[in-house]
């Protein structure tokens, strides 16, 4: 199915929608201010060793200085600076072939051995002060800690990740190991080098379980490349440089969304239009004929409704157009479906209705996942179907539906609670988490308390504050409406108390507060 793909950008964000046949699939969000620094590359200055912590701080050329942990260290560093006696004491003679894991990589390798830290040489072994070494971030600065870097350099492509230190083909555990020793061998066999040896180590990432071999190819390539130019700029820049800045969302959008279903994507500043074609030409070429400068008046999210499209999916309900509705629910376990007919009333019978109904929904709910972003399990709840064959049309559907999904998903049949259960693999935040927050009045749980519960509330806190405590006068401060409640239906209840504990009780109203908080204060 043909697609486009529009982006919109300006300073503070980007913003980019798929599009396939006039209705928005995907969007993905990167704002200037929140993008992290987590696979950058730096040629880092060691300005401190700390034999004592095992560890050392590197100007990378930000604001705090970053930390580097022995552990993270090339482990054939430490084969290659121990002596003979080192390596029969600490057993680091590790196979150079086989690297840890990659913490930023987002995959992992069962055959890979990983040096623990008391099988590495002292950290004073391996650097010294005023070094330069070339490091990437693991984790982001937070506070004031520095950013964590590590010294084993990885790069993520869209199907591969990029080990240039290391020979090790290793294949994602996410995929079934029947499969995974025929995918080591057939990437063994695709990253080799003319003269049959490897050139650095590749990972298989777990959306590449079906790639091709063309596509397996271009990978390398593009890997490979990046990594020739960031030795270039090594070799260029002083000290405490940015080496590899990870892709932006456009570039990524060339790396990852791409194909050759792809007929055109439009960008709407002419700026980013040219340094997008300069990245395309340098490392996928077959995609500058598709990039397009969008110069029209009309705001380019505009020509297929897609802010309205990004509201709607902040809702939990969403409209059919038979007249039916569709009820998302999104929880830390799980997301529920609930399927409804609503208005929708059928040509000539109930059982039609249910049918064409869920037909709909199958449709609108792999689409509403997608926008949505929605990972992890789903339970989806359509509508009761008595007839065998319409359940399987409705299922059939849905896989269908869900197959054009470019992140993997496992579908079930009906359980014996006429349930269905799928799972979708989370990539990024959801939609939902990226454009809003909790509710402060209900701290996200879409309820909040009415006034009269909060009014009894405070009498509790009231009697059990006066058994331990001996104050002159308790004073409320609540919201404006629990107070007025007081004043008025809930103010014999209040007096009793006050007589009750001998004690008198004051009213404050504070606008600031939520219907559910409130103070107690002894005076």
């Amino acid at each position: 199915m043909s697609q486009d793909i529009l982006i919109n950008w300006a300073p503070q964000e980007t913003r980019v929608a798929v599009v396939e046949q006039g209705a928005v699939q995907e969007v993905h969000l990167e704002r200037t201010l929140e993008r992290g620094l987590v696979g950058n590359i730096y040629l880092g200055k060691i300005s401190r060793v700390l034999p004592g912590m095992q560890s050392a701080f590197i100007d990378i050329g930000l604001d705090r200085a970053a930390f580097l942990h022995v552990a993270d260290l090339m482990p054939n560093i430490a084969a290659k600076h121990a002596t003979p006696r080192e390596r029969a004491a600490t057993g680091s003679v590790a196979e150079p072939s086989a690297p840890p894991v990659q913490a930023n990589s987002g995959t992992s390798n069962g055959n890979a051995r990983v040096l623990t830290p008391n099988a590495v040489l002292p950290i004073e072994r391996q650097i010294f002060e005023g070094q330069a070494l070339m490091v990437q971030v693991l984790k982001d600065p937070i506070g004031s800690k520095g950013a964590r870097l590590t010294a084993q350099i990885s790069i993520a492509g869209r199907l591969l990740v990029f080990l240039p230190q290391d020979t090790h083909i290793g294949v994602s555990q996410k995929i079934p190991p029947a499969q995974r020793e025929a995918l080591r061998q057939r990437l063994v066999r695709l990253t080799a080098t003319a003269d049959g040896t490897a050139a650095g180590g590749f990972i298989l990432r777990t959306n590449a379980e079906d790639a091709s071999d063309e596509e397996l190819i271009e990978d390398t390539a593009y890997l490979r490349k990046t990594w020739l130019r960031i030795k270039d700029a090594a070799t260029r820049q002083p000290a405490a440089t940015l080496l590899h800045e990870d892709l932006n969302l456009m570039q990524r959008v060339l790396r990852d969304l791409v194909g050759t279903q792809t007929q055109s994507i439009r960008i709407d500043s002419r700026e980013q239009h040219g340094l997008l074609q300069a990245f395309a030409a340098e490392f996928m070429p077959d995609t500058v004929s598709k990039l397009q400068h969008y110069s029209g008046e009309r705001p380019i999210f505009d020509l297929y409704n897609v802010d309205e499209d990004i509201a709607r999916a902040l809702s939990r309900r969403v409209e059919l157009k038979s007249g039916g509705y569709l009820v998302i629910d999104q929880t830390e376990a799980l997301t529920t479906v609930d399927v409804n007919t609503g208005g929708y009333v059928g040509a000539r019978n109930f059982d039609d209705t249910v049918f064409r109904t869920n037909l709909e929904a199958a449709l609108t709910i792999a689409r509403q996942l997608r926008l949505r972003n929605l990972g992890g399990i789903v339970i989806v709840d359509f509508i009761d179907m008595v007839r065998e064959d319409h359940r399987d049309a409705v299922l059939t559907e849905f896989r269908k539906q869900l197959a054009r999904d470019r992140v993997k998903t496992m579908t079930g049949g009906f359980s014996q609670l006429g349930l269905v259960e799928m799972t979708r693999k989370r990539t990024r935040e959801s939609l939902a988490h990226m454009l809003s927050e909790p509710c402060p009045a209900c701290s996200g749980k879409g309820v909040v308390k009415t006034a009269r519960s909060v009014c009894y509330d405070v009498l509790r806190e009231i009697l059990r504050e006066a058994r331990a405590f001996n104050p002159r006068e308790f004073r409320v401060v609540a919201s404006p409406k629990v107070v007025e409640l007081f004043l008025d239906e809930e103010s014999q209840h209040l007096a009793g108390l006050s007589d009750f504990i001998g004690k008198p009780i004051s009213l404050q109203a504070e606008s600031s507060m939520t219907q559910e908080q409130y103070d107690i204060v002894l005076l």
